[in-house]
């Protein structure tokens, strides 16, 4: 039966169910959803009753998971896009040419789009502009108006952007690319890659001279070495920038004879030319394990293999149902007819067949369940072609000379040779955080479980709060069917449990068989000696994957896990003093009452100067100490500007309130920096402000930062793994940091995205 687990229940109904306009549900029960999902796309097709059985069948049980925009859009009249990953126009280096793919990105992140840019085709800081003779500001200043424009968006009540911005590694503001999320709340709406192409890897290994050039003009040259150490002491501190190796991605590209490719979306599995679209969805591979945990446990190959074909009929359909925000993407989509077939519940696959993951075992199952995911997928796109038609640019003689192509049997190239193929890449591995909760909980992606066990608080709709227990997929069907027993040991293993060579052998063997590219992230402990850290991206270089993406947990950026203790699931114990004080966190016995005010409180004042205003504001904030912590008790607005007299009364009424019940309280800097002023925000110490409520935020911030209660990085720590010091974390609560949406510590970084495990927010999705 569907939706054993609560929560998987919740995202159903909060992401993936159709209502109306009020909120009435059409959608009576999941299954209700893969109906809707499976006769939208069984429309394009000549027989539609028959597909509509097929495509159903895939999508129950949650056997095949189609990425969340097909699932929420499918069958519905909205004007949203059904495709998860867009890479935007190449940026034209003029100022007409930036602000028009400034709106281009607007109108597809609007519609739910996730974008990737390559920022290399701007020229750098300083740089002369001779039509008006004026200095260049440098693509990092054009990259601080995408932030905004996305913050924007966002705050106009779409859907959390996403965006990657992606510089070559020889392009002379590199350094300052490298640096930026240095700087507390810069560039925060971006993922940040740099692009490296093998020449630059031979070197660093070589100690030789590396230039930085645009446009055929040498700036400077440095020595390699000193930059690739000044990208891995980046990305050691902050967990950015990640390094995508661009000359294997276009080597090894399908379509290397049609299209060049210099950027990938936002989470890395896709890397696409400009104007390039892809549309995923997942193999369950959990749902096809049978006899789960006994000894004679098998994952079904057969029943695998049979339910490809329908799942690439299925996205290839999409293809022709989606609406898409520009032509070009229209355009790039339905000539080379792209999807991103992956799989997710590997972790749970492996658990329920007692294989220790990343052991030889496991590495060897997850080759042969991809291969012949992948010759399924191929030899069935073959087919489509016969029926359909191959993609528009299908070129044979080249499209067979394609490495990925060459490596496939006999039997899948003579179906190809003879009938063309209908889509030019199939098979990526994609994040897939909240379909896979949505589909019981089962571990997301590629990755390991992060925690098997957790404990979450829920709101009720009377305002109070009730705690249930949140079960991975297979502990839950482990203990279901054993009760208290110990599961065999290395079974239930976590991100924590492994080293990094485990996460990378991992991400090598699938990218054998993966045509385009894996969001995957190596999870490293806190106290790794930079120089294994290095080790990793020159590892990850040597086993030929396409990228390379790390977190380390840090005073910077927090720490990501917390997992349940290890009794309750297989999860680490928490760290020594890092238990939950008696009584609330704030220290009140009663966390819906606030807390008293003592009769004298330090505070600070901040005076805050905008451009439009006459009058200076000024912004008091005093606090008190709670179990050890410095933490906000109250705020102050005033100006001499009667203009600001009713909305400032209003924001130190509410603020204080909120700032007394304790708890987090973190999301008041957070929501204030995302209000936007219709009538335009203003430049601040060299970056763009879009409202005075949200310079009052990043005053709130810095604070909170000042006086310990955010870790430095402030927010932006928080986004990448940190945990506010106010908050209600403990050993057995959500295993990550503090969820911007809902408050909860629950936010896991995997497949290079941010998601929470309480309520189902994606930066990336």
């Amino acid at each position: 039966m569907p939706h054993t687990a609560a929560i998987a229940h919740q995202i159903w109904d909060m992401k993936y169910r159709l209502k109306t306009a009020d909120g009435t549900p059409v959608d009576r029960t999941v299954a209700d959803t893969w109906q809707r999902v499976a006769e939208a796309l069984a429309a394009h097709e000549a027989d539609p009753e028959t597909w509509t059985r097929r495509f159903y069948a895939a999508l129950s049980d949650f056997r095949f998971l189609p990425a969340g925009r097909i699932l929420a859009g499918a069958g519905t009249d909205r004007n949203v896009t059904l495709f998860n990953c867009f890479v935007m126009g190449t940026v034209p280096d003029s100022l007409d040419g930036i602000f028009d793919q400034l709106r281009e990105a607007a109108v597809t992140m609007q519609q739910g789009g996730g974008i990737g840019y390559d920022f290399s085709t701007l020229r750098p800081k300083g740089a002369r502009v001779e039509s008006v003779g004026a200095d260049a500001s440098g693509p990092l200043s054009f990259m601080d108006v995408w932030d905004a424009m996305c913050r924007t968006i966002l705050s106009a009540g779409a859907r959390r952007g996403a965006m990657m911005g992606c510089l070559r590694v020889d392009h002379p503001d590199i350094e300052a690319f490298v640096d930026a999320k240095a700087e507390p709340g810069r560039l925060r709406m971006f993922n940040l890659s740099v692009l490296v192409p093998d020449a630059f890897m031979r070197a660093v290994e070589q100690d030789t001279a590396w230039a930085l050039a645009f446009d055929g003009t040498v700036y400077r040259t440095v020595r390699a070495r000193d930059l690739w150490e000044r990208i891995m002491r980046a990305t050691y501190a902050y967990a950015e920038p990640g390094v995508i190796f661009i000359d294997r991605v276009n080597a090894q590209n399908n379509l290397y004879y049609a299209e060049t490719i210099n950027a990938t979306n936002p989470c890395g599995e896709q890397p696409l030319p400009p104007y390039g679209a892809c549309l995923l969805g997942s193999l369950n591979l959990a749902r096809f394990v049978n006899r789960p945990f006994e000894a004679d446990a098998v994952l079904d190959e057969a029943a695998l293999a049979a339910v490809v074909p329908d799942a690439v009929r299925l996205l290839d359909n999409a293809i022709d149902a989606s609406r898409f925000p520009l032509d070009a993407q229209a355009g790039e989509a339905r000539t080379k007819r792209r999807i991103g077939l992956g799989i997710t519940g590997l972790a749970d696959a492996l658990a329920m067949l007692g294989v220790r993951y990343a052991s030889r075992e496991a590495v060897g199952l997850l080759e042969r369940w991809l291969g012949r995911i992948r010759r399924e997928a191929y030899l069935a796109s073959a087919h489509l072609a016969a029926e359909k038609g191959p993609f528009p640019l299908f070129d044979r003689e080249k499209y067979l000379d394609a490495p990925m192509v060459r490596t496939l049997d006999d039997d899948v190239r003579r179906a190809v040779a003879d009938n063309g193929i209908r889509n030019a890449l199939l098979t990526s591995i994609a994040p897939t955080g909240t379909t896979s909760l949505f589909a019981d909980n089962v571990s997301s992606g590629l990755e390991p479980v992060f925690s098997y066990t957790y404990r979450r608080a829920v709101q009720q709709a009377d305002g109070g709060r009730r705690e249930e227990a949140v079960a991975d997929y297979a502990w839950a069907l482990w203990r279901q069917r054993n009760g208290d027993a110990a599961p065999p040991e290395g079974v239930f293993v976590t991100a924590g449990d492994l080293a990094p060579h485990d996460h990378l052998v991992m991400q090598a063997a699938a990218q054998k068989y993966v045509d385009a590219a894996i969001s995957k992230t190596i999870n490293l402990p806190a106290d790794i000696p930079f120089d294994r850290f290095k080790d990793v991206y020159r590892q990850a270089h040597a086993l030929g994957c396409k990228g390379c993406t790390t977190y380390r947990p840090n005073p910077v950026t927090g720490a990501v896990l917390r997992s349940g203790d290890a009794d309750e699931g297989g999860g680490r114990d928490a760290p020594e003093g890092d238990a939950e004080p008696e009584g609330d966190a704030t220290g009140c016995p009663d966390p819906s009452l606030p807390m008293a005010r003592p009769e004298v409180i330090p505070g600070r004042t901040y005076k805050l100067r905008w451009p439009d205003s006459d009058h200076a504001i000024y912004v008091t904030i005093n606090d008190v100490v709670r179990d050890g912590v410095r933490r906000p008790f109250e705020i102050f607005i005033n100006s001499k500007n009667m203009e600001h007299y009713a909305w400032t009364v209003a924001l130190t009424r509410m603020i204080s309130a909120v700032f007394r019940r304790g708890g987090d309280v973190a999301f008041v800097a957070e929501e204030l920096k995302a209000v936007f002023d219709p009538r335009g925000g203003a430049w601040m110490q060299g970056r763009y402000v879009p409202s005075v409520p949200a310079a009052i935020g990043d005053i709130i911030e810095r604070h909170m930062v000042d006086v310990g209660f955010l870790p430095p990085g402030g927010l932006r720590a928080l986004e990448a793994g940190g945990t506010a010091p106010g908050s209600a974390a403990s050993a057995g609560d959500p295993p990550g940091a503090a969820c911007p949406r809902c408050g909860q510590p629950a936010l896991v970084r995997q497949e290079g995205c941010d998601t929470c495990t309480a309520c189902g927010h994606s930066r990336c999705g």
